[in-house]
């Protein structure tokens, strides 16, 4: 019997000219994110400004030869970018230049996501998931989310995954060990400065296999005047020491973020994810916000009964 090849999985990139989707887009198309025997066929958006830039980006694509590639969409339109799409990663936004406010960068991007929001909301599939990394993430996730009436508001979420990963980076540096040995650290919050890194509940495991608990192994001192302030701030570092943003870093935080929704997290590990707030731990309803989660069946879920939290500083 002759082998009939999987159906396709549709997934839309915007930004796609720029350093994240740049980064992003080799490890949707071979196979990171969604599997080594799932074909993807890439939708890529961008402003029209950037369609010279985009038209080298898909020849590079065609010449790197992705046996999982079927087919590419490059379009300035967010209606033809979204059509049918299974999964959207919303990395093009307005960025944040010398001098400007929050509420400046927010006033610049909400008509971007109020227009990709609603183009979703027409063309997308029905069991789409959308992550938002075009900073500030979770508003702009937030956005997207209402103008997209009829998605279940669980379609969207924000990326704090890199976050995540510094955080785990943090800890594996300290304790002399691999990143892999390092577990259930957490974000909570926006992808800001306010953000909450928590080691309450972080494991590491030992060569040979024992699990305990990082608090017990790193010092409060460290925790709060090294480890906190380095995740926070982890973000303008990398601009002052590279001169642009992190994009490598947030290509791969992105792609973790959208296979563990997809493909599920480990047993008894969970990861941070900005997700709309169903009132868990007392955090306001009906916001981006990020948890602990964990990830089956291409659903999320928050964490609960987490024990120490910084409930202090939620916010």
């Amino acid at each position: 019997m002759a082998h009939i090849p999987k159906e396709p999985i549709r997934v839309a990139i915007s930004g796609a000219a720029g350093q994240i989707g740049y980064s992003l887009i080799p490890l949707v198309a071979s196979g990171d994110v969604f599997g080594p025997t799932n074909p993807v066929i890439l939708h890529l958006l961008d402003i029209e400004p950037m369609e010279k830039v985009l038209r080298g980006v898909v020849m590079e694509i065609e010449d790197a030869n992705y046996p999982l590639v079927q087919g590419v969409v490059a379009t300035s339109d967010p209606n033809v970018a979204f059509k049918d799409v299974k999964y959207a990663f919303l990395v093009g936004g307005f960025p944040r230049k010398q001098g400007m406010q929050r509420a400046d960068l927010m006033a610049k991007n909400a008509p971007i996501f109020v227009q990709q929001g609603q183009a979703l909301d027409t063309h997308a599939a029905r069991d789409v998931k959308v992550l938002v990394v075009a900073n500030p993430a979770n508003t702009n996730a937030w956005m997207c989310a209402i103008n997209a009436p009829s998605l279940p508001k669980t379609a969207f979420s924000a990326l704090t995954r890199l976050d995540h990963n510094r955080a785990l980076g943090q800890v594996a540096k300290k304790l002399n060990t691999t990143v892999g040995r390092v577990r259930n650290v957490c974000i909570w919050g926006n992808h800001s400065k306010t953000q909450v890194p928590d080691l309450e509940h972080a494991k590491v495991v030992s060569a040979d296999g024992k699990e305990s608990n990082v608090v017990s192994a790193v010092d409060e001192k460290w925790v709060n005047e090294t480890f906190i302030p380095t995740v926070q701030e982890r973000g303008a570092t990398v601009i002052e020491a590279r001169g642009l943003s992190s994009a490598m870093s947030a290509a791969k935080a992105s792609a973790e973020h959208m296979s563990n929704w997809a493909r599920g997290t480990g047993v008894d590990e969970f990861v941070s994810m900005g997700v709309w707030s169903d009132g868990s731990y007392g955090v306001k309803k009906d916001i981006i916000f990020s948890f602990p989660v964990t990830c089956e069946n291409g659903n999320y879920k928050i964490v609960q009964n987490l024990t120490s939290l910084p409930t202090s500083n939620l916010a």
